[in-house]
């Protein structure tokens, strides 16, 4: 560690530490943040700062996994959502892995079985695109029940805010991409008929 003496001169050390540690910690990158703000006057809450800044390990393992590039997106971010939801809940307290735990897993599970089920229907009969329509509610229904799930699980501490918030955001999105694809189907619907 440098030094400055008293009459302003830099001290370098003779012999260097071997900090074998990671570069740009957590604690560095809020120590960052605190100098910034003490310099502007302002006042900022560490552990908040913590939270965002903390990287979601998690997250980038599920996002290195390769997945069918012939699949459409919305089976794959619910493909993603599955394996995030599992990697996250395998790490749950055991006393919430029967509550919470597998109603998650179950749900997105579920979830992913009523797309690809509905995506192997093809729409030629009333009957069929109505079929079609009713998994693709399922779906939705499965996921906005995930959610609920995964709130009460974060109140209880069976997983982290971070992971919770993770998780909206893919139901979000997958709830989204959901709603286009059947209002895809309900105006190539409309064109063949």
């Amino acid at each position: 560690m440098l030094q400055v003496s008293r009459d302003n001169n830099l001290k370098i050390p003779k012999k260097l530490e071997n900090a074998n540690g990671v570069e740009n910690s957590i604690n560095d990158k809020i120590a960052v943040k605190q100098a910034i703000a003490t310099a502007n006057n302002k006042r900022i809450n560490k552990e908040k700062i913590a939270e965002n800044i903390e990287d979601d390990k998690d997250l980038e393992q599920v996002n290195k996994l390769p997945f069918n590039a012939n699949d459409l997106v919305v089976i794959t971010v619910v493909k993603k959502l599955v394996a995030y939801t599992i990697t996250v809940t395998e790490k749950s307290p055991k006393k919430f892995r029967g509550v919470f735990v597998n109603r998650m897993q179950n749900y997105c599970l579920d979830c992913l079985e009523y797309l690809l089920e509905a995506n192997f229907i093809r729409m030629d009969t009333p009957e069929k695109k109505l079929q079609r329509e009713e998994l693709q509610e399922k779906a939705i229904i499965k996921l906005k029940l995930l959610g609920y799930v995964s709130m009460v699980a974060e109140n209880c501490c069976c997983i982290l805010n971070k992971q919770y918030k993770q998780i909206s955001i893919q139901l979000s999105e997958a709830i989204n991409l959901i709603i286009a694809w059947k209002k895809s189907d309900d105006e190539r619907w409309k064109k063949s008929n």
